[in-house]
């Protein structure tokens, strides 16, 4: 069956035919809108970021090309890999994994809490703020050591994590019964321990390091008091933040059980809830992400990092990346990493010019427009 479709594909605005387009260009598409907009001109002046944007809508001739698909598997793929979007299946605490299970899996194994869908949580009052969609607790608990690095390592049910625009936040809240595999998170009081956002010397969001397929990682406060903990480890995407109501949540929780003999803790000043603890108005949940407000000048939502985790009466609430409380060794592997993303970006950038064609009119020659 022939098709008609569009695709935006540069930063320039050119359109061009699916055709001509690189095949891994289209797979790297990291962030299709659920919804978008009617014309091709509000669709170029809502989004200003060399993303790939496929829609099925016709738009005048005049403002873009139009062109005929034969057949549609390359257009499933890449829908398909949207409607994924993503857990948290393994986390490695000091050099141990402790596994997750599968969304809606219905298993109590691991040490992260289960939840129902890989579906966004949207709205800053949603319940399911607190720890992802419909979580359920597990029966296990991982172990680590103040100090010690925590990767959390996203799937997207068979791939990498899909998306690349927004911050990377983290919290930690003590399970007060003694038992985090029956704490109620409802009632918990989250500090902050960590968050990462637009890395000024790759010119990225901390989110493509985990798009490309690394873990994020955060460390266990050096100082944090033994007990046991949840530790909430949240990406929130950015790529449609422009609308009320359009950043997309993925909260993930997991059980941890914290060694050793420190008295840190936070201030109740420095404890949220969630929900509660966001607006869908605050300055970095409702953001152009691809504006300088929502990269160098970003500002993360909810509290300052604990004062116990900065070493300082406040920790830092602004800015492109915190490494507030960060070990030795997490920052060599954020420099590693910031070194692999570099090289990644250079040979996708030979890539595409090198299966880009010479002359857009070459691959369009024949084509009659006015008959489709």
């Amino acid at each position: 069956m022939l098709t008609l479709i569009d695709i935006k594909c540069a930063a320039d605005g050119r359109i061009l035919p699916l055709s001509i387009l690189p095949f891994s260009a289209l797979l790297k598409a990291s962030s299709f809108p659920s919804s978008l907009p009617l014309t091709t001109p509000e669709l170029l002046a809502a989004h200003r970021r060399p993303i790939h944007y496929i829609s099925s809508i016709i738009t005048p001739i005049n403002y873009t090309m139009k062109f005929l698909l034969a057949s549609l598997p390359i257009l499933a793929y890449a829908i398909s890999s949207v409607s994924a979007h993503g857990y948290v299946n393994n986390v490695n605490i000091g050099g141990t994994d402790f596994s997750g299970s599968a969304p809606a899996s219905g298993s109590t194994d691991g040490v992260v809490r289960v939840i129902s869908t890989t579906s966004p949580v949207k709205g800053a009052d949603n319940p399911s703020l607190n720890c992802g969609q419909d979580a359920t607790a597990v029966s296990d608990i991982a172990k680590g050591s103040p100090g010690d690095v925590m990767a959390f390592s996203w799937n997207s049910g068979g791939g990498n994590w899909p998306h690349n625009t927004g911050p990377i936040i983290t919290y930690m809240a003590e399970c007060t019964n003694g038992d985090c595999t029956t704490f109620d998170t409802t009632s918990a009081e989250w500090f902050k321990i960590d968050e990462q956002g637009f890395d000024s010397s790759t010119n990225a969001w901390v989110q493509q390091t985990v798009m490309n397929g690394e873990p994020a990682y955060v460390t266990i406060p050096s100082t944090l008091a033994a007990g046991q903990y949840m530790v909430r480890h949240e990406i929130i995407a950015l790529h449609l933040a422009q609308s009320d109501g359009g950043a997309e949540f993925y909260p993930s929780c997991t059980q941890l059980k914290v060694t050793g003999s420190q008295t840190g803790t936070a201030k109740s000043s420095e404890e949220v809830q969630f929900p509660g603890a966001y607006s869908d108005t605050d300055a970095g949940i409702l953001i152009d992400a691809y504006s300088s407000a929502g990269t160098a000048d970003y500002t993360f939502p909810g509290p300052q990092i604990a004062s116990f985790v900065s070493g300082s009466s406040s920790g830092s609430n602004s800015g492109s990346d915190s490494d507030s409380g960060a070990s030795a060794p997490l920052k060599k592997m954020k420099k590693r990493t910031a070194q692999l993303n570099g090289t990644v970006a250079r040979v996708e950038k030979r890539n595409d010019a090198l299966n880009r064609p010479r002359h857009v009119s070459r691959v369009m020659r024949g084509l009659d427009l006015a008959s489709i």
